[in-house]
C-alpha cells in the first residue's frame, strides 16, 4: 500500500508559480464556485483549422454589495453576490457554508524514490475551503457604464 505524508502550510511559504486559476477569496476566506450551465469562452482557430478556447480569459468579477469591513462578525454580506460576466451581464447568488471543509493539498519539493523503486510523495496543505459561492439562476443584463 502506497503512502503519501501531508504536512500542515508552512509559515510565509511564497507563493507558486502555477498556471492554473487562484481560488475565489470572500471575506472569511477561499470559496468554491458552483454554477448551473456553460460558460462559453472565445474560440482561436489554429492554422490546422481547429477552433480551441483561449486560454486565461478573465471570466468577470465577484461583487459583494453588502461587504462592510468594520463589521467583523457580521454574515449579511453572505446573502447577495454578484457575478459580473463581461459587460452586459450579472448573476445572483450567495455563500453557502460546505457542510464539511475541503482541503488543497500541493505537492511539497520534488518525489523521492524510496526503497524497493516506490516513489514517496509529500504533500502540504495550501489552504481550506469552507464556503461556495452558488449561482442558481441564469444571467440578467446590465449595463455597467463602461460601454
Amino acid at each position: 500500500m502506497t503512502t503519501v505524508k501531508i504536512y500542515p502550510p508552512q509559515k510565509g511559504a511564497p507563493g507558486s508559480d502555477n498556471p492554473l486559476p487562484h481560488t475565489i477569496k470572500t471575506p472569511s476566506g477561499l470559496a468554491l464556485l458552483e454554477m448551473q450551465g456553460t460558460i462559453n469562452l472565445p474560440q482561436i482557430t489554429t492554422e490546422d483549422g481547429t477552433n480551441v478556447s483561449q486560454p486565461g480569459v478573465p471570466i468577470g468579477k465577484i461583487i459583494f454589495p453588502d461587504y462592510r469591513p468594520e463589521d467583523e462578525g457580521s454574515t449579511a454580506w453572505m446573502k447577495r453576490v454578484y457575478l459580473y460576466i463581461g459587460q452586459h451581464q450579472r448573476m445572483s447568488g450567495e455563500v453557502k457554508k460546505l457542510p464539511r471543509a475541503l482541503a488543497i493539498l500541493r505537492r511539497r519539493g520534488e518525489a523521492k524514490a524510496g526503497g524497493g523503486e516506490e516513489v514517496e510523495e509529500e504533500l502540504e496543505i495550501a489552504e481550506i475551503v469552507k464556503y461556495k459561492i452558488m449561482f442558481g439562476n441564469r444571467p440578467e443584463p446590465v449595463n455597467t457604464g463602461t460601454s
